[in-house]
């Protein structure tokens, strides 16, 4: 794993909750309580999030912080 993989990671199962639920970026962004651009530099793997983000993240969406650091 170099570098910057679980950013991408966590980004690629952000967006397949997202598109799991039918949900536009910006519906998904409200649902978790960020902007819009906050929302896709996160599914880019662009931002970087604190635990604590990731665990408030994890807790909007209805999933666990796990889920989110998984493979997919």
């Amino acid at each position: 794993m170099t570098v910057g993989d679980l950013q991408k990671r966590v980004g690629r199962n952000l967006r397949a909750h997202r598109q799991a639920l039918g949900l536009s970026q910006e519906a998904f962004a409200d649902v978790a309580g960020v902007h819009r651009t906050y929302m896709g530099g996160l599914e880019r793997g662009e931002r970087n999030l604190t635990l604590q983000s990731l665990e408030q993240l994890a807790e909007h969406i209805g999933v666990t912080p796990e889920e989110l650091l998984g493979a997919r």
